[in-house]
């Protein structure tokens, strides 16, 4: 990776030319955000501020977040609103299940906050959401990126058994800043929600965020121990700081440093890899799953 371009001397505090992304506007992101609304969804695109918002609800697609928009953690990178969650609102699954159908989703993706507060962790919600759309759109290929349920296997195989296509985890960041980054995580949790989800038989996706202060060498040794564990899909993006109250960016990875970690993953045995500063989670995601 000894590659000129890989540091820009562009300022942290102004975001680089390479990094603009589509306002949200036209017909079709105008019928979504009223579906969202009508159907009193939540978007990790809007909770998180996600940059490709405009592209993806043009398009037609977004990325639906169960069990409430208020999470129990505070990670130092996230905008989603942390503190108290209300109750569990049991009807959600039937709506989500009904906006997937209105929207035609030949691949839909599921999130959520955490809710440690809960015995499960929201397992049951999950399950319950993906059956809900797999029973009302039998057609669609369900993708969830779910929490890590503070290591509970048995919250975890109880999503398996409604039988998503593809598991998603982020582990977000290198080890080393793993404790600053996302205090309430842990680095071999995260790896173990992959490793059961390889073995339950499932195609697994975990995505790592740059220019939050990790070093080349930290990069290089994660993708490493995440090809070992037989992880399929990879994306990578550029961390983009929510606000003042948020962690700063380190740097900004040009382009030119993401197509390298792409090849540098695909040489690795990642079977499909997504590597770029507006890559998000679920960018492009029914690509990656074909």
């Amino acid at each position: 990776m000894d590659d000129p371009t890989r540091t820009s001397a562009w300022p942290t505090d102004r975001k680089p030319p390479w990094l603009r992304a589509k306002i949200p506007s036209g017909a079709r992101y105008e019928a979504l955000r009223r579906l969202v609304a009508e159907k009193r969804l939540h978007t990790v695109c809007e909770s998180a501020r996600c940059p490709n918002l405009g592209e993806c609800w043009s398009q037609g697609t977004a990325t639906f977040m169960i069990l409430g928009e208020i999470c129990t953690r505070a990670c130092r990178f996230c905008a989603v609103s942390t503190g108290r969650p209300g109750g569990v609102d049991w009807d959600e699954p039937r709506r989500v299940a009904e906006a997937v159908a209105a929207m035609g989703l030949r691949h839909a993706v599921l999130t959520s906050v955490a809710r440690d507060e809960l015995p499960d962790g929201g397992a049951a919600v999950w399950e319950a959401t993906i059956r809900a759309v797999r029973e009302r759109n039998p057609g669609t290929r369900i993708e969830v990126l779910i929490p890590d349920f503070r290591g509970r296997k048995e919250d975890l195989l109880r999503v398996l058994a409604a039988a998503p296509d593809i598991l998603n985890h982020n582990i977000e960041t290198v080890p080393r800043l793993q404790k600053l980054v996302r205090p309430q995580a842990r680095y071999e949790r995260s790896l173990g929600i992959l490793r059961t989800a390889k073995q339950e038989g499932f195609p697994t996706k975990t995505g790592l965020m740059l220019g939050i202060g990790e070093r080349e060498e930290e990069i290089a040794s994660t993708l490493r121990e995440l090809a070992a564990e037989g992880v399929d899909i990879l994306t990578l993006g550029q961390y983009l700081r929510p606000s003042v109250h948020h962690l700063p960016i380190d740097r900004w990875v040009t382009p030119e440093e993401f197509a390298s970690w792409k090849a540098f993953a695909l040489d690795l045995g990642f079977r499909f890899v997504e590597s770029g500063p507006l890559v998000r989670s679920s960018y492009h995601a029914e690509e990656q799953l074909i």
